[in-house]
């Protein structure tokens, strides 16, 4: 299933459904995609990135390829949904950076390879914003990696038994290509992730691993618009606006 949740004015609260076509089906009835507000599509916990996971990104930046993956943390707080802008501040680079999105499914702790397609929701796309001069000094990234609107997330949640690996992506912005390529260059794959992150970490439903980034990474600026496209999922789409 293609599952959205999404926002109408005048109606109460968050709305959650099956995307079949061009309309949105609920159990208060189907919405037409062309008159909703989409949401991000889960509300997860914690968001586990991963640095490094491609070669031919490794080798743009000129670091070491990792013996183990390199992880580290966005904020709920950081989340925002397609069409809703990224705010990045004048004077700084910050560069996108498009993800494939593995959504969890259950609680899960210690997880077996054997157990790990059990434990997938699906798939969804994330933008990973970076304000790349934090990341310059900062050890821990957090102001780098964990600002308001670092983390746009959609535009659905296509469940796991509706896509196949390898899954492709491509970033662009201001329709130019930055980023082209798709889950089998990964170097730790995805069961390799959930069983590495679960084995010291509860996942929680929802909670999203953001699977790491390829090469072609670069500046946006105040008035670009960013589109990232996942096989399967759709088109998660961002102006950029700068602030003082």
């Amino acid at each position: 299933m293609k599952l959205a949740r999404f926002r109408i004015e005048g109606e109460r609260g968050p709305l959650s459904g099956e995307v079949i076509g061009d309309s949105v089906q609920t159990d208060e009835g189907s919405f037409s995609l062309s008159e909703v507000d989409l949401l991000p599509p889960v509300t997860p916990s914690k968001i586990v990135c991963v640095g490094l996971n491609y070669k031919d990104h490794i080798e743009e930046t000129g670091a070491n390829l990792p013996e183990n993956p390199s992880l580290f943390f966005k904020p709920p707080t950081s989340v925002v949904g397609n069409d809703d802008p990224i705010e990045i501040d004048s004077g700084h680079r910050f560069d996108p950076e498009g993800e494939v999105g593995v959504v969890i499914g259950r609680e899960c702790r210690r997880v077996r390879q054997s157990e790990v397609q059990d434990c997938i929701w699906g798939y969804t796309g994330l933008n990973d914003v970076t304000n790349r001069d934090a990341q310059e000094w900062e050890q821990n990234w957090i102001r780098a990696k964990g600002f308001d609107t670092a983390a746009p997330v959609g535009p659905y949640l296509v469940t796991n038994d509706q896509l196949e690996l390898p899954i492709g992506f491509e970033l662009k912005v201001n329709g130019e290509v930055r980023q082209s390529s798709d889950t089998s260059q990964l170097i730790f794959g995805i069961p390799d992730l959930i069983v590495e992150i679960s084995s010291f970490m509860t996942l929680n439903r929802g909670d999203i691993i953001s699977t790491g980034t390829p090469s072609g990474v670069a500046p946006i600026h105040g008035g670009d618009v960013v589109e990232l496209e996942i096989e399967g999922v759709g088109t998660l789409r961002n102006a950029v606006r700068e602030v003082a």
